[in-house]
């Protein structure tokens, strides 16, 4: 349901909001006068601020708020989020978009689950951290981490096999971090590293609430997508992605009208998604902040060392 305007004004607002706001909080951090702890409040406010334009970066790379990709990719072409390509990211989230290999370990590049022949090599103390990483306590605390190595992993492999788009993507994120490094470090007066473990982590971090749930894995395509229903604040924050079965059948519908899509056949979208449901993102965590969710190797993607279903 893609937008018949040549500029949602909503998000371009937004994105003009969020820039603003964060050269306002991280400017001022190292601001002569101001308070200990104000100064240290800033960190969890750019957080919020990192982790709605990574929310923003996904609303671009499905075509928003222009018609046209080069504009949408300049307005929020400066990672504040340090860690993650805005061009790999929309590659990589563009093939995630193929609801039929949604949470595939192998055609699914966002899917938490490994195959069973791959989940079987791994050393137990791996296999520790993966399995504490399927709990919302641990994708929390570590879920950036263990999925920073294995996106580094994965690039470095495509870097050395010559890989172009991949190369152009890394060039691109390297020159838009040079006025975020410059502007936390010489206008903020911040260390890069507070920077990166104080705002930067804790934005992923809280990316990973949303991403904890998106998808289960399910014989029925679309009730691999969940739904988390009540949550003004992290709806905002995550530009209605918790209404996440109405993104994934209507990826070209911006962020402001999935709440009205899905309030206008409510029950036949719980209906489709087969009820996987959450009341709120503290309804989640009730029932998954010390618990694993589902296993680490794909339950219906289960095959013995050689490959062969069993």
């Amino acid at each position: 349901m893609p937008s018949a305007k040549a500029c949602e004004w909503p998000t371009l607002a937004l994105i003009a909001a969020t820039s603003a706001a964060w050269m306002l909080l991280v400017g001022f951090y190292d601001y002569p006068g101001l308070p200990d702890a104000l100064g240290w409040a800033v960190c969890p406010l750019a957080a919020v601020l990192v982790t709605l334009q990574s929310s923003l970066q996904h609303e671009v790379l499905h075509g928003h708020p222009t018609r046209s990709p080069a504009l949408n990719e300049a307005l929020i072409y400066c990672p504040l989020g340090l860690f993650i390509p805005y061009r790999r990211f929309k590659s990589l989230h563009l093939r995630h978009h193929n609801n039929d290999r949604l949470t595939d370990p192998y055609d699914d590049p966002e899917s938490f689950y490994l195959a069973w022949r791959d989940w079987r090599k791994l050393p137990r103390g791996i296999r520790l951290v993966l399995t504490i990483n399927n709990t919302l306590l641990g994708r929390l605390l570590i879920g950036p981490a263990v999925s920073l190595v294995g996106f580094y992993g994965s690039e470095i492999r495509k870097l050395l096999a010559g890989d172009r788009a991949v190369l152009r993507a890394w060039a691109h994120h390297l020159a838009g971090l040079v006025p975020v490094v410059l502007f936390v470090t010489v206008i903020g007066g911040m260390p890069i590293w507070l920077y990166a473990a104080c705002i930067a982590y804790p934005a992923m971090s809280l990316l990973m609430l949303r991403t904890y749930a998106e998808h289960r894995a399910h014989e029925n395509a679309e009730a691999r997508s969940v739904v988390v229903e009540f949550c003004p604040v992290f709806s905002l924050l995550f530009l209605n992605n918790n209404l996440h079965v109405v993104h994934h059948a209507h990826p070209r519908a911006p962020w402001y009208r999935l709440p009205g899509i899905y309030r206008a056949a409510r029950d036949e979208w719980q209906r489709r998604n087969e009820g996987y449901v959450f009341a709120s993102y503290f309804d989640l965590a009730r029932r998954y902040l010390f618990k694993v969710k589902e296993p680490v190797p794909h339950p219906l993607r289960r095959r013995n060392s050689d490959g062969a279903a069993s």
